[in-house]
């Protein structure tokens, strides 16, 4: 596409490029009670990709889906070109040359790759054309992809590569990417915004990046706008930023290290990896980042974090100390004020009902003997990596034995695969994707059944593919996809929380909706839940905090076996945060937790042994420290160890 090709509105802006291609100006959008957004101000250039951040619940998508025509702001004017707009539909933003990749897929599942491309075309349709289409912006952008695949057969990953080429392909002069790379490889993230640079450059288009990953934000975009609780808080040009204060300026508080390389995107810890990205020296890390070096070999040391925990100006070695969280892991007061208020942390950032008593108190938080606090509680481990972090000699809580399962495709995704975990043990599941750990997963779900082997909870064996069966035997699902399968997004939040079990708010069968709304608060209160109240519908509530549905459902539970695939995909530092704390909580407990992680740090990190799957068999088992990203990186190239 050339500048011509961008109608009457880029010829407009080629002849005056002062006038922005997209300005938003005093829009504010209300949910209810819930303020989505805040007379909020920003404008897009030609030729430059701006970068929005912001915590899940701080308005960045809304304010996005204004612009192209799924939400109506309340107030406010949209500006394309100069031209005030009133974008009622996403056909009107098509028509201005607006495009979005949506961070959840937008697919028809029983539809191939080529057919949900061409969806929305008008004229007839010409299948060949479309499948060469397809295959332009694959080789341009590196997203490879079958045309006649069927799209419900795909793993994540390559569905937002359909995501991507369905909006490329109509050759929008504004994009909005809405966490794009959130189920992408670094290497495919890489490429997708080298040929975004050229091409928002060559041919004058205006990009907005809506992501959570600080350093893909940096080193991709020209200019940044952070809002928080539904305000812009700052504006800056991406040269002049760096991660620990945008980090700081997305949650309004220090986040912990690991949370913080996680927004990053930082997936290797080696000497080279961590450099002048982290440049602040007021939060305990050195003008390096995290030592002169990087990490050392031991865990982290250096000018701001020690080898035993987290020690520096504002995290001691005994925990969390210095700003706002106190050695005991966290204090009476939390965080202040300015830290998380009115999204679902009240005014002193972690009460009672938060992340202490009943949630996450200061001898629930992970060093490098475990859980600290009482050393007879269930699941005490050490998460060193030296010693067995749980007894091994009590008989397994989940035991699969030579299971064999097929995919939708018909071919074999779990191979005579077997293994045992321990109550209190978190085993990590690496591989590259479409290896089998989306069929674990369904397994565990009662949504696939076995063709041979068993699987066993607590020695008794449980039928696959059964409704409800994984669930009454003890096992919690976080799934992959919380839209596809761990929520009804029509349905209310306590609805949602009462999915798996409905005893809860039923009385003589028939759902009590006193009852119901009894437990919800009750979630709500105790998993800091933001939304407008139990009735609030799901849709309703930003992505972070449909999480924490997930999370208070399957944990109320109370299970033997926790899955957790990849828990913590598009969230922001916070709620990673969050996330991880409450897996480290549930395994200290006794809970057996299964980590199926595409994030190679977050397995390494919250680990005590790891599992490697290729073709549907397990190419390695290793202890967490015996691990690292060569030897994890041959076993997901098929070498065993």
């Amino acid at each position: 596409m050339n500048n011509t090709e961008l109608g009457d509105a880029g010829a407009h802006e080629a002849d005056n490029p002062s006038v922005p291609a997209v300005q938003l100006t005093g829009i504010s959008k209300r949910f209810g009670a819930v303020v989505a957004c805040d007379s909020v101000d920003l404008a897009l250039q030609r030729g430059r990709l701006h970068g929005l951040l912001g915590e899940n619940g701080a308005g960045k998508s809304t304010l996005m889906k204004m612009l192209i025509g799924l939400v109506l702001p309340d107030s406010g004017t949209i500006s394309i070109d100069g031209a005030a707009q009133t974008i009622h539909d996403p056909r009107t933003a098509s028509a201005l040359s607006i495009g979005m990749v949506h961070q959840h897929f937008s697919l028809v599942d029983a539809l191939t790759v080529w057919e949900n491309v061409a969806l929305g075309d008008t004229g007839r349709l010409d299948p060949n054309a479309t499948r060469g289409r397809i295959g332009e912006i694959a080789e341009q952008y590196g997203l490879a992809i079958e045309p006649d695949r069927r799209v419900g057969d795909l793993t994540a990953g390559l569905r937002q590569r359909v995501e991507i080429i369905k909006c490329l392909r109509r050759d929008p002069s504004i994009v909005i990417f809405d966490e794009p790379t959130s189920v992408l490889t670094p290497e495919e993230s890489e490429q997708l915004f080298e040929s975004l640079r050229h091409v928002v450059v060559a041919e004058s288009r205006a990009v907005v990046l809506v992501s959570h990953k600080l350093d893909e934000v940096l080193h991709a975009t020209d200019d940044i706008t952070i809002m928080r609780q539904g305000r812009v808080v700052d504006q800056r040009r991406s040269v002049d930023a760096a991660a620990p204060s945008l980090a700081r300026a997305m949650v309004g508080r220090e986040v912990s290290l690991r949370s913080e390389r996680a927004a990053l995107g930082i997936h290797r810890l080696d000497d080279t990896d961590l450099d002048s990205d982290l440049t602040e020296t007021d939060t305990g890390l050195d003008g390096n980042g995290l030592d002169g070096n990087g990490l050392d070999g031991n865990g982290l040391d250096g000018n701001g974090l020690d080898g035993n925990g987290l020690d520096g100006d504002g995290l001691d070695g005994d925990g969390l100390d210095g700003d706002g969280l106190d050695g005991d892991g966290l204090d009476g007061d939390g965080l202040d004020g300015n830290g998380l208020d009115g999204n679902g942390l009240d005014d002193t950032g972690l009460d009672g009902n938060g992340l202490d008593g009943n949630g996450l108190d200061g001898n629930d938080l992970r060093e490098g003997s475990g859980a600290t606090g009482d050393t007879s509680a269930p699941g005490d481990r050490d998460t060193s990596g030296t010693v067995p972090a749980v007894a091994t000699t009590a008989p397994p809580v989940l035991r699969i034995e030579a299971a064999v399962a097929h995919g939708t495709d018909g071919l074999v995704a779990l191979d005579e695969f077997s293994l045992e975990m321990h109550a209190g043990e978190i085993v990590g599941v690496a591989g590259v994707e479409g290896n089998g750990q989306r069929e674990l997963s369904d397994v565990l779900s009662s949504l696939l059944v076995l063709s041979s082997g068993t699987v066993t909870v607590d020695g008794t064996p449980v039928p696959t593919g059964k409704a409800g069966a994984m669930a009454r035997a003890g096992i919690g699902v976080i799934p992959e996809d919380r839209h596809d399968s761990g929520l009804v997004l029509d349905m209310t939040v306590a609805e949602n929380l009462v999915l798996v079990d409905q005893s809860r708010a039923a009385t003589r069968g028939l759902i009590d909706q006193k009852r119901l709304n009894a437990f919800a608060v009750e979630m709500i209160e105790q998993f800091n839940i933001a939304c407008s109240g139990p009735n609030a519908p799901m849709w309703s509530v930003s992505g972070g905090n449909q999480q924490r549905v997930v999370l208070a459902r399957e944990l109320s539970q109370e299970p033997k076996i926790l899955v957790a695939a990849n828990p913590t995909r598009g969230l922001d530092i916070g709620a990673i945060e969050y996330t991880t704390r409450r897996l480290e909580t549930a395994a200290a407990s006794g809970v057996a937790v299964l980590l199926i992680s595409s994030e190679l740090e977050e397995i390494l990190e919250l680990s005590d042994r790891i599992i490697v799957m290729h073709t549907g068999r397990i190419a390695g088992t290793m202890a967490r420290a015996e691990a690292n990203f060569e030897t994890l990186g041959l076993c997901m190239g098929g070498a065993a160890t």
